[in-house]
Order: C-alpha cells, then sequence, then structure tokens
C-alpha cells in the first residue's frame, strides 16, 4: 500500500512540476510571430484524425524576410541550423493556430527537412539540429521525433532550409 502511495505521489507531483510548452517557449524568450499566408496553392495544415501534417516552411522572421543563402558558400553551419530553428519557431506558430493551445500535441512525429547547399556538403543533420534541438526544449520527451535530412541544390525564395512537420495530438 505505501509503494502505490508513494508512485501516485511521485506521479502527481511530477506532472505538476511538468512545464507546459508555452512555459517552456516563455523561458527561452521565445514569442511566436503571426503564421504567414501560403505562398502558393496549398494549406498551411491539414489534420486526419489525431495526425496534423504541416506544410514546409522556411525561416521568415517577423519583417517578412527569409533568411537565405546556400550552405557551404553563403551560410555557415551556425546561420544554417539558426535559420533551422526560426523555422521551427514558425512551425510551432502554425501548429498554434491549427490546435489553439500546444500542451494538446502529444508528439512530435516526424520533421522532414531540405537544406540548400552546395555539392559536397554534408552537415545536413547538424543543420536541422535547430529545429530538432528547439522541438525537444518546448516539448521535452515529445518532442524527439523520428526525421529526415535532405540536401537540395535551390529552394523557393532562395531559403536556406524548408522543414515539414507531422504532431499527434492527444
Amino acid at each position: 500500500m505505501r509503494f502505490k502511495f508513494l508512485f501516485f505521489f511521485v506521479f502527481c507531483t511530477s506532472i505538476a512540476w511538468a512545464q507546459s510548452p508555452s512555459e517552456n517557449l516563455q523561458k527561452l524568450g521565445i514569442v511566436l510571430p503571426k503564421p504567414s499566408t501560403p505562398i502558393a496553392n496549398y494549406v498551411k495544415w491539414v489534420q486526419t484524425d489525431k495526425l496534423i501534417f504541416v506544410s514546409g516552411h522556411g525561416p521568415s522572421k517577423t519583417d517578412g524576410t527569409y533568411i537565405t543563402g546556400k550552405l557551404g558558400q553563403s551560410l555557415s553551419l551556425e546561420q544554417g541550423m539558426e535559420a533551422a530553428k526560426q523555422t521551427g519557431i514558425n512551425l510551432l506558430a502554425t501548429l498554434t493556430a491549427a490546435v489553439g493551445d500546444l500542451s494538446k500535441i502529444k508528439r512530435i512525429v516526424k520533421i522532414v527537412g531540405w537544406v540548400n547547399c552546395v555539392d559536397g556538403f554534408i552537415d545536413q543533420p547538424k543543420v536541422l539540429n535547430g529545429c530538432s534541438d528547439l522541438m525537444v526544449a518546448v516539448f521535452g520527451d515529445k518532442g524527439k521525433h523520428a526525421r529526415s535530412s535532405i540536401g537540395t541544390n535551390a529552394l523557393p525564395n532562395n531559403m536556406a532550409v524548408e522543414i515539414e512537420l507531422v504532431v499527434e495530438l492527444y
């Protein structure tokens, strides 16, 4: 009986001390922007059952401009990681518009990212860590996900990265 009580106490207090995604964003000093509108004939997200598929997003800044350029040429690895983080922030803004509260997200399922890079650039996974690390910082273990990192010779608007996302809702 004492074990059950102890388990229940530890379980309940760990839930009470857990930070919500919104609190984690606040601790990180991140304010989500207003989601942008699509630049072509598509929607920003689609929900089917408990999954939300978020269209590819780029590293648009609050002034509407993009972080642009090629990794291995005009952008460093660190700049690429920052572009991936900014893209992750934009993905979270769209998710918030879709579900209203990021606490409704059960887990980040999959991230697919394209890196605008020169031939021979091999650090696409490191670039996408900018987005992946953000998801773990915001959602904890629920932010750990499957991922694909792809190098490409061009992206729309010369964006440094484009990232799409699949999430599961409670």
